[in-house]
């Protein structure tokens, strides 16, 4: 059986260019960037040309790239270097109740060192008001850290107004972007955000591979010390394969290829919803409308359909989704981002399931899946 992958928030299957850049690098390109010889000297070609192209990517500058080893090192690197870095000018830090655990757990690190955390609420389509920061914000507010687009609902934060906010004011401002590098359009300048994180296989690149945007002067300490690679911003060899591929990737995701993408992924995302309500799947939305979310996420209630035992349903029918974030699917725990919305006692946080596209999703899929979802609950 071919099963139909829909959970590409967890992460994406690798673009055939990827894997025949990264191999080919691996191949022919071993050296240590970090040496003057021959073999050093090719490999620091491809790394200044990957940093070239990614940082175009986000309207950035080179220097201001730190390749990392993905999302969850960089979201470290930007809260706790920066946190203990500029505890002098205060210990409050502001974050949303939503955010990943890679955000999540890192702060409450810091809440064990004493640091002051305020976790803003969202309302029930997982929206943060840009006057709940404005509120929240102290004179001793040295971070504010607000994911770009929610892993699990697809909801668009307001970045750019947020941004705005803090540019009088003491704070740096970090957006975990690793789930919205691949569908949204980033500059820097326009958001006025400090520190940016990505992982490139969320947009069809190699996993273990990410980047850090650190404004040029901000000057955080790194989190990994030793060698003085990334300008010594980031300790350790490079991975010159993965880093090529990473740059292949966004390459692949150039505007014109993004914004075809999401309209497309868009228009799945509409056409299950009116192939569900024509089938009379007693089903509702999680999160914003269709189309103030992320192109490629949708979250679903199923009433009286316990998650787990409708992804074994799905599974065995040859179709691949999730019950939230990848970080926590395995465990017991309950999707905090749904009590955020709905609260503890809500059925909604344990009869959800999340659907979610790539670029190499099919209409046919879309199709397969709805007849199949319809025919499970309506067996029950």
């Amino acid at each position: 059986m071919k099963h139909v992958y829909l959970d590409n928030a967890a992460t994406t299957p690798m673009a055939p260019e990827v894997i025949a850049k990264m191999t080919t690098t691996m191949q022919n390109v071993f050296g240590n960037a970090s040496t003057p010889n021959y073999y050093g000297r090719q490999a620091r070609n491809i790394l200044d040309q990957a940093r070239s192209t990614i940082a175009q990517s986000i309207h950035a500058q080179p220097a201001e790239i730190v390749f990392t080893s993905g999302g969850s090192e960089g979201d470290n690197n930007a809260i706790i270097s920066t946190a203990l870095a500029r505890q002098h000018l205060g210990k409050h830090i502001i974050t949303t109740s939503i955010e990943h655990e890679a955000v999540l757990k890192p702060l409450q690190y810091l809440e064990s060192q004493g640091f002051e955390i305020t976790y803003l609420p969202v309302d029930k389509y997982g929206q943060i008001k840009v006057a709940d920061v404005q509120k929240a914000l102290r004179s001793d507010t040295i971070l504010v850290s607000i994911m770009m687009v929610n892993n699990e609902i697809g909801v668009i934060n307001p970045i750019q107004e947020i941004g705005e906010l803090l540019q009088n004011h003491q704070a740096v401002f970090h957006t975990d972007a690793v789930q919205g590098y691949g569908s949204q359009d980033i500059d820097v300048q326009d958001l006025k955000v400090d520190l940016l994180t990505t992982s490139a296989h969320k947009l069809n690149g190699p996993k273990m591979m990410g980047f850090l945007y650190e404004r040029k002067d901000l000057n955080i300490p790194p989190l990994i010390r030793g060698g003085d690679q990334e300008t010594k911003r980031r300790a350790g060899t490079e991975n010159i394969p993965a880093i090529a591929g990473f740059a292949q990737a966004v390459e692949l995701n150039n505007p014109s290829e993004k914004r075809q993408t999401n309209e497309r992924l868009a228009s799945y995302k509409q056409l299950l919803v009116q192939l569900l309500q024509q089938n009379q799947v007693d089903f509702q939305i999680n999160g914003p409308q269709l189309e103030q979310a992320a192109p490629n996420i949708l979250n679903l209630w199923l009433p009286e359909w316990e998650t787990s035992i409708l992804q074994i349903k799905l599974d065995l029918a040859g179709f691949i989704v999730s019950g939230g974030s990848a970080c926590t699917a395995g465990s017991l725990e309950p999707s905090h981002v749904l009590q955020a919305m709905f609260g503890h006692s809500s059925p909604r946080i344990n009869e959800s399931i999340r659907i979610s596209f790539n670029k190499y999703t099919q209409k046919d899929d879309i199709l397969k899946f709805a007849r199949a979802l319809t025919q499970i609950v309506q067996q029950k």
